[in-house]
């Protein structure tokens, strides 16, 4: 009796310890998916919100399904708000312009930067429309020229802008007016609501400006020296293993079908490491 009272002890000591076992699995296991949360992937608004959302969100599917994690995709209405959700660290991941970097390096890292029609560089344009009569920059002095963005979109204000300061145009001898994205400010011009437009110089390929502009009706008016591509970066605090992660899926994206198909939806030709 006295030896299977002792088995029998046994046998509950044993059962105890699988049900706290087992219980400490339970309430660790909604921490453990606490961690592994949505990324958050934001996109400058350098298109309408509802092209933003639908070029990009094949791509944000296509790490969430790799990464075995959620990857929510979000934009802004304009650059200001857009920029409101870098300053609060938002995002985990983000597509934005060179200046946006150079403001916020001290909380994101860069890890690649985009191609656009096999180009690794881009530059900024001033548009003018071709029966304008305007054949020099320092024939704007007076005039109007709308800019895509605000004065944070590095390629369409702050490289147009050292044109025209290298032509003798300070901010106060012309008028700026700003359109919430570069296509808008051409097809603002195209309708004669400016005489001149400031974009990028790959401005003129993308679709909403492609299906409603003449290119042969406008002309470059200056362009100028190129910068490396739009960037793409992550918090300095994501761990470096996913980190890592997310810059080699991103710059092997052009070495299979589905992730050309990703590239082709968000207008890319592919993603360089940086």
């Amino acid at each position: 009796m006295q030896i299977q009272s002792i088995e029998g002890h046994k046998r509950n000591l044993q059962r105890i310890v699988r049900a706290f076992a087992l219980l400490a699995t339970v309430a660790t296991a909604p921490l453990s998916v606490a961690a592994e949360g949505p990324l958050i992937m934001g996109v400058f608004p350098r298109l309408k919100a509802t092209e933003t959302i639908t070029h990009y969100a094949p791509l944000a599917n296509y790490l969430g399904s790799r990464l075995g994690r959620e990857v929510k995709l979000v934009t802004s209405k304009d650059f200001e708000s857009f920029w409101q959700g870098v300053v609060e660290r938002r995002y985990d991941i983000v597509h934005y312009n060179q200046y946006h970097y150079i403001r916020s390096a001290k909380a994101y890292q860069i890890i690649a930067h985009i191609e656009e029609s096999g180009k690794s560089t881009i530059a900024g344009v001033i548009y003018v429309r071709k029966d304008s009569g305007i054949t020099d920059l320092a024939q704007l002095r007076g005039r109007t020229v709308i800019f895509g963005g605000g004065e944070d979109a590095m390629i369409s204000y702050i490289a147009n802008r050292y044109l025209l300061l290298q032509a003798g145009l300070g901010k106060n001898d012309f008028k700026s007016l700003f359109a919430v994205n570069p296509p808008n400010a051409v097809l603002a011009l195209n309708r004669r609501q400016a005489d001149a437009a400031g974009a990028g110089d790959g401005v003129l390929d993308l679709p909403a400006v492609r299906n409603a502009v003449r290119a042969d009706e406008l002309t470059a008016l200056a362009v100028s020296a190129p910068l490396l591509q739009l960037p793409i970066a992550v918090k300095r605090d994501m761990p470096a293993k996913l980190r890592v992660s997310v810059q080699s899926m991103l710059v092997d994206l052009k070495n299979s079908e589905e992730g050309r198909q990703v590239l082709k939806s968000a207008l890319m030709t592919g993603i360089g490491k940086a």
